[in-house]
């Protein structure tokens, strides 16, 4: 049987970094197996299906446990032909999708249902957070891309720079969304779902799953969500990488019918420091550094993708209220000197240090 992930994986250096990815979750770690041999003769008649793949730039990779391998393999096609259908949307990286047409002329006619519902939620977020979450944070991302990556724009101060990037282009309240159209009051500014569209994709195509019939399943499509429980009847478990040391084992989450998604800075680090890294405060054009990461659980990948990144920013104060707005949901709070601490939608529930 083939695991879910390699053993402490690590995205390639050629893949493209995904924008809001802040962490790699590990599905599979020492000590920590989610498919070992030894459950294959007490399991159920079946056998796991997999793919993998890029999905809106992150590596991805779903796991299907199903007696019939022809229909899981039909299945699986179905699902590749959605996520392509997403791609053609979403992805920052394809010039002709919905997202990068609209960031390059700065209006969109007639865009897809879908585009309009990730907008739509991230503006209800956005005032939910003060302001803390905003989808267009992109021409923060490309400045610092080409200050620290691409070296084709290097700034004397970039953190002045960022500053006034924010206070430019940064504002959710000047994107107009319509059923006709998609547009910018202000020339010059961008837009990114990734911290939306993940776990969208991740929920669609977890109900098309179960929608089939599929019954025990684990969805990695930029955030996690499972279906049921393990084959041998205990529940997924997915161990999180040590977010202050790389490469070692944090903390095993168990899952049963339960969606996952963590943020954190050090995913996508623009210099060795990790100072500067993805998860922009849109206030300040600064990265946000309070917490190592923000792990959140909840029924749906989509409100724990937009969770994680939202309480990034917005503080623990404010994490609370965010959750409340999502029924269901939990947070784990790893701050930047190490403590931890658990929330949930009826506030705090535990504290470790």
């Amino acid at each position: 049987m083939p695991s879910l992930l390699p053993p402490w994986w690590i995205m390639p250096e050629h893949t493209h970094p995904t924008r809001r990815r802040a962490i790699r979750i590990l599905a599979a770690a020492a000590g920590v197996p989610l498919i070992i041999a030894a459950v294959r003769a007490s399991a159920p008649k079946g056998q796991f299906h997999t793919w993998q793949g890029d999905v809106l730039g992150a590596w991805s990779e779903l796991t299907l446990w199903h007696a019939d391998a022809a229909f899981a393999q039909r299945t699986i096609r179905k699902v590749r032909q959605e996520i392509d259908r997403f791609e053609r949307i979403f992805s920052l990286y394809r010039p002709d999708s919905e997202i990068a047409r609209l960031n390059a002329a700065g209006r969109l006619a007639g865009p897809s249902g879908e585009l309009r519902a990730l907008i739509d939620e991230s503006q209800r977020m956005a005032a939910l957070s003060g302001g803390a979450f905003d989808i267009s944070v992109q021409p923060l991302w490309r400045l610092y891309e080409a200050h620290f990556w691409s070296r084709s724009d290097v700034q004397a101060d970039i953190a002045a720079r960022a500053r006034e990037v924010a206070s430019e282009l940064v504002d959710f309240r000047r994107i107009a969304a319509g059923a006709a159209s998609i547009g910018f009051t202000r020339p010059g500014m961008a837009i990114t779902l990734n911290s939306l569209a993940q776990g969208y994709i991740t929920d669609v195509i977890a109900d098309l799953l179960r929608n089939e019939g599929f019954e025990s399943a684990v969805v990695d499509l930029g955030e996690f969500r499972t279906l049921g429980r393990h084959p041998d009847g205990r529940p997924w478990r997915l161990g999180i990488r040590n977010g202050k040391a790389a490469g070692e084992a944090g903390r095993t989450i168990e899952l049963t019918d339960m969606a996952l998604a963590v943020s954190g800075g050090y995913g996508t680090p623009f210099e060795p420091s990790g100072r500067f890294h993805h998860i922009f405060d849109p206030h300040t054009g600064a990265s946000a550094n309070a917490f190592v990461e923000v792990a959140v659980i909840g029924p749906r990948a989509t409100a724990a993708n937009v969770l994680s990144t939202a309480i990034c920013v917005a503080g623990e104060e404010r994490a609370p209220i965010l959750l409340a707005a999502y029924p269901g949901t939990q947070a784990i709070l790893t701050r930047s000197d190490g403590s931890v601490v658990t929330l949930a939608t009826e506030g705090k529930v535990m504290v470790q240090t």
